[in-house]
């Protein structure tokens, strides 16, 4: 069993002044993580590395899982350590490591010794060398190439003996929290879900907003929705999810607006409750899964138009150049697909036109708006009055 994981970043190391500030944020989005394994995970960060110290007897499957999904982490590496800090210890240790981790050592290595501890006796090129004969030895079938190498096995020389060989990829990114907050328009589809991770991996805290129209949507839609708030989460950290009951607002624009007209019209109106969320919750900004071209109301004047319903803030949308198969592979990677296509119908599908317009003109948009004036604003409030919170994500802190 590994005794503890060395974490890799990438982005955060040219931080410069700031690094640190970084860094912090990293070690406590892995702490949040660990939460959902059991045990006590002891993190320290010294001369510039992150080192995860796991306890007696923890789930390495579990850890590895948390661990591949913090964004920040460009990759990790489960040690060991060599208790006997001599030549000889540090020898009898990396073989029973190769024992423990390769069923049938046969493949080319080097030995790459870091002393970051000039106390110690031997400096590194004979450090590499004593322990690449030993390797050489006890395993017939291995070769030293120091070019390129199937392996390499790591010596750290600190106030510990790190040894490590394997390295896992990580999310990559920047940690949640760095870089301010944004509201996401979840819907039961493919593209929102990997629109929130994907600005999540850029240090972004996701809040999130679903559009509810029972009882044409159904309590299994709204599962669905939740349970892909709670599948972005594990990248994401807890999502605030409002649940707008958007009715009333949906079958007042039916009536009132030309039917070519009603999905630019409803998802303008779903942009302002957007909006007017994100203000409360001081989010900085909305996320949507569109991109160009996709369905008739994300052609590039359609998004032009439903933009402008936006006043304070910017409408970022990730996935603006991804083709569909491109969305499709990043849902499977990292979960969401499977639910995504559970086939329960969003208040965008139930209402949409036969013919929608894809081409629509503000100013025309705008007039049949005025068709609305009468009630619109009273509908738009309670339906934010009324706003359903529920918190996914969370977990259970371990007992200490």
């Amino acid at each position: 069993m590994f005794h503890s994981f060395l974490i890799k970043y990438a982005e955060i190391g040219v931080k410069g002044k700031n690094r640190y500030l970084f860094e912090d944020a990293l070690i406590q989005q892995i702490k949040y993580g660990l939460r959902a394994v059991p045990g006590h995970f002891s993190l320290s960060k010294v001369s510039g590395r992150i080192y995860v110290e796991c306890p007696e007897d923890y789930d390495y499957d579990e850890t590895v899982k948390v661990l591949s999904r913090v964004f920040g982490i460009s990759a990790f590496c489960p040690m060991v350590y060599a208790e006997d800090k001599s030549i000889e210890g540090i020898k009898k240790k990396v073989l029973q490591y190769i024992r423990d981790n390769y069923e049938d050592p046969h493949f080319s290595f080097k030995v790459d010794t870091r002393r970051a501890n000039k106390a110690y006796p031997l400096i590194s090129m004979e450090v590499d060398a004593m322990v690449g004969e030993a390797v050489l030895e006890e395993f017939p079938g291995t070769r030293v190439d120091v070019h390129d190498p199937e392996e390499v096995i790591h010596i750290e020389i600190r106030e510990t003996i790190n040894i490590y060989s394997k390295v896992i990829k990580g999310a990559g990114g920047m940690p949640i929290g760095t870089n301010g907050k944004a509201m996401l328009l979840l819907s039961g589809g493919i593209d929102s879900p990997v629109a929130g991770y994907m600005t999540a991996k850029r240090g972004v805290v996701i809040d999130a907003v679903y559009f509810h129209a029972p009882p044409y949507t159904s309590e299994r839609a709204k599962q669905k929705v939740v349970d892909l708030a709670r599948l972005v989460s594990d990248y994401a950290g807890p999502v605030y999810l409002h649940i707008i009951n958007f009715t009333d607002i949906q079958m007042y624009i039916y009536e009132k607006c030309p039917h070519d007209e009603l999905t630019i019209i409803m998802r303008r109106y779903m942009m302002r409750i957007a909006e007017e969320l994100a203000v409360r919750n001081e989010c900085l900004a909305l996320v949507t899964g569109e991109s160009i071209g996709q369905v008739a109301s994300q052609t590039l004047k359609s998004l032009y138009v439903t933009d402008e319903a936006v006043k304070s803030m910017p409408v970022f949308r990730p996935l603006i150049g991804f083709d569909k198969q491109e969305i499709v592979d990043i849902s499977e990677r990292i979960g969401t697909y499977e639910t995504s296509i559970l086939p329960y119908e969003d208040c965008c599908t139930i209402f949409v036109a036969k013919h929608p317009v894809t081409k629509p003109n503000l100013n025309v948009i705008k007039k049949s708006e005025e068709n609305l004036s009468e009630k619109i604003d009273e509908l738009v409030k309670t339906a934010i009055d009324t706003d359903e919170l529920i918190i996914v994500g969370k977990h259970k802190k371990n007992e200490e």
